[in-house]
């Protein structure tokens, strides 16, 4: 009896195999069946490896400790995307200070900041250089700085050969009214002469209103007046009192102040972003939190071996 339940139990342990391969053979070949809530989150928090905790990019397959004895940061599949992401914890963008923006097409716009002097426009400098020999016998100006108007007198000179000249252009005025019975070709050639004394004269820069006189039939004067020929500052006098002067010789050197150079130097590198027309901003320690607005209106094309810097030209009003 004991040998035929044996055999029994055989055929059904058997029997109960057989049918399990049936069913999952069959079950296998129309698809398996979905993973439960709890099979999926098991599956997305699964360790995939362990990272270093300080960052670096060894990382290790199972739990481990750095040489500074702090654990290794499990990194679960959920953590990992297939296409190159860069992640940061939470905690760390909060101690770095990050912060996003949606990218977008801007402007790229930067400050280059530089020490400057301001020096007279070169366009508004004017040199009071007679022409002729002579001596300076008054001086109505006679300090730099001073400010001078257009037309102003500067200096009462002395001079033999300019004497000479108004001598005779005003006997040739003289002569050429008295010749109403004349030929027509002897008034001609008296208005010639007169003309070509007048042209001398004004050649030698001496003017119209110094002129008129002689025209008037007034005398020769023993002093002329060297007068601006721009507002502006005298900001250079050699003349002096009594002294003694050459054709071509400096007396005055007169700016006209209503425009400024600013000539700053900027460091080789931010050579590239400067260009003429660029606007500029110009402050003075003398002008505490009143910005002035010019332009740059050269760069200057060389640049100083020592210090490595160039000189930009900005203009001011």
């Amino acid at each position: 009896m004991k040998h035929k339940e044996i055999i029994l139990i055989a055929l059904a342990a058997g029997l109960a195999v057989a049918m399990g391969y049936w069913w999952g053979h069959s079950t296998g070949s129309r698809g398996a069946l979905p993973a439960t809530g709890n099979e999926a989150a098991s599956e997305s928090r699964r360790i995939l490896y362990y990272r270093n905790p300080m960052g670096h990019g060894d990382t290790s397959p199972g739990p481990k400790k750095d040489p500074m004895g702090m654990d290794y940061v499990p990194v679960y599949a959920d953590e990992v995307s297939e296409g190159p992401q860069v992640r940061i914890s939470p905690d760390r963008l909060q101690t770095l200070g990050v912060q996003t923006e949606r990218a977008a097409s801007r402007t790229m716009s930067s400050t280059i900041r530089a020490v400057g002097t301001v020096e007279a426009s070169e366009r508004s400098l004017y040199t009071v250089s007679p022409k002729f020999e002579g001596w300076i016998t008054t001086l109505f100006v006679n300090t730099t700085g001073t400010a001078v108007r257009r037309g102003q007198p500067l200096a009462a000179v002395y001079s033999p050969e300019l004497v000479t000249a108004q001598e005779e252009y005003r006997s040739a005025v003289e002569a050429l009214k008295s010749m109403d019975d004349a030929t027509p070709e002897a008034q001609a050639g008296m208005k010639a002469l007169v003309d070509g004394g007048l042209q001398r004269l004004r050649n030698w820069d001496i003017d119209d209103a110094d002129l008129a006189d002689l025209k008037k039939g007034k005398e020769a004067s023993q002093s002329l007046t060297l007068r601006s020929r721009t507002d502006g500052v005298v900001i250079e006098m050699k003349a002096r009192n009594g002294m003694r002067f050459m054709p071509g010789e400096p007396l005055f050197q007169i700016a006209d102040l209503s425009d400024i150079w600013v000539v700053a130097r900027i460091y080789e590198q931010d050579l590239g972003s400067v260009r003429a027309g660029q606007a500029a901003t110009v402050s003075f320690t003398a002008y505490p939190g009143r910005p002035f607005t010019g332009q740059v209106s050269f760069v200057y094309p060389t640049v100083d071996p020592g210090t490595r810097t160039a000189r930009i030209r900005i203009e001011l009003r």
